[in-house]
């Protein structure tokens, strides 16, 4: 039987490292809440604007968590106090590293930053909205990515902030000009943002194939690519995720556009049933496990997603139709994958190229202080069309 997590803490233990908690009087528990399925911390300690950024950090480093009640901008100052020394001491790379051994290494360490930034709380109350002083509104972000209010819970103020960011991103919308001048879309929370426009170009560019129709768009996220099809002509566009979040998102989407009597959306799942003249897929681009829901965008554990498309796409194609894979050569670059396993998986899927457009990242990677910068600037990003052999 599964019990609901929460931490507890005593008001009258403030932040200091190694002492142990003592029940007292002023003992208190909240529901505990992580998107990215953190376990709640076993020891909860009470943090204010006087705790100094040195405390912060070794209790966070040693496991203790900080629930936070004073000023809320002071609390991101000492966020980001705690995120620079965090910085300053990281190393994720040494100078004999392979490629995928330096991606390894960085996502190691960034999962350490966000394990240790991840202690500072903040309370949300039974409404969702905070009670420290100079807080923003957060209602309406925070039931935008958790629905209505079930009673007050504790969060990371990294996923609070994540959530507040969201709620930005969801207001404001992403341009896409692929859809033309000034048209955005709107991301929800948790759903990948289409921020990298090059994997759309393609999309709006490929020439379709002979008289199509139908369309499938697997993995839709926020409804961008079955929005692209539909404007070039496919009069009915099937949108899949397995998300649901991106179901509603994609829905949302398209009645903004004006498309919801020519895209549905369907789900969860990565195949509908039937069968299309055309069938898209932007599966995630590195074959890794993701830690949260976000990254569901950009990791693909085992290339669970890409196999599933490519073995599924010869059934559920129609006499002439294609298959587009978008894909990123990234995890080629970064040792994940190599090509000659890519065109085996096309070939062992019953399937064959017949095509290919490529384009590199708008983006281009600058900061030559990554230590993935010489793997994200020499990426490209393809367009494969395939058929059935």
């Amino acid at each position: 039987m599964s019990t609901t997590p929460t931490i507890n803490w005593s008001e009258d233990q403030p932040a200091r490292p190694a002492q142990p908690a003592q029940p007292s009087a002023s003992s208190r528990s909240a529901l505990w809440h992580s998107e990215s399925c953190a376990p709640p911390p076993r020891r909860v300690v009470v943090a204010d604007d006087s705790t100094k950024a040195a405390t912060a950090y070794q209790l966070a480093c040693e496991g203790t968590a900080l629930l936070w009640q004073g000023d809320f901008h002071n609390a991101r100052q000492l966020l980001q106090a705690m995120a620079r020394r965090i910085d300053r001491k990281a190393n994720p790379t040494r100078p004999d590293a392979t490629p995928a051994e330096s991606f390894h290494l960085h996502r190691r360490a960034r999962g350490h930053r966000a394990r240790v930034l991840g202690k500072l709380l903040v309370l949300l109350e039974d409404d969702h909205s905070l009670t420290l002083r100079r807080a923003p509104d957060v209602r309406r972000a925070c039931t935008e990515a958790y629905g209505p209010p079930r009673g007050g819970r504790a969060v990371s103020l990294t996923e609070l902030l994540g959530v507040i960011g969201a709620h930005q991103w969801r207001e404001k919308g992403v341009e896409v000009p692929a859809l033309g001048d000034g048209v955005r879309v709107h991301p929800h929370y948790g759903v990948f943002s289409p921020v990298r426009g090059e994997y759309v170009d393609l999309v709006a560019q490929a020439p379709l194939p002979a008289n199509p129709r139908t369309a499938f768009d697997l993995g839709t996220g926020t409804g961008v690519l079955a929005a692209v099809l539909a404007r070039r002509g496919l009069s009915h566009v099937v949108a899949t995720d397995i998300s649901p979040r991106a179901l509603a998102c994609a829905r949302e989407n398209a009645g903004r556009l004006g498309l919801a009597d020519r895209v549905e959306v369907g789900g969860p799942a990565l195949y509908p049933e039937g069968r299309a003249d055309l069938v898209v897929c932007n599966p995630p681009w590195l074959p890794a496990r993701p830690t949260s829901t976000v990254e569901q965008g950009v990791y693909d554990p085992d290339g669970t997603m890409l196999h599933g498309f490519l073995h599924g796409l010869a059934d559920h194609l129609r006499p002439g139709g294609e298959g587009w894979l978008v894909l990123s050569d990234l995890a080629e670059h970064l040792g994940l994958r190599t090509r000659e396993a890519l065109l085996t998986a096309i070939t062992t899927a019953g399937l064959r190229v017949t095509g290919r457009l490529d384009t590199s990242p708008h983006h281009r990677a600058r900061d030559t202080t990554d230590p993935l910068h010489q793997a994200r600037a020499a990426e490209v990003t393809s367009l494969w069309r395939l058929i059935p052999d």
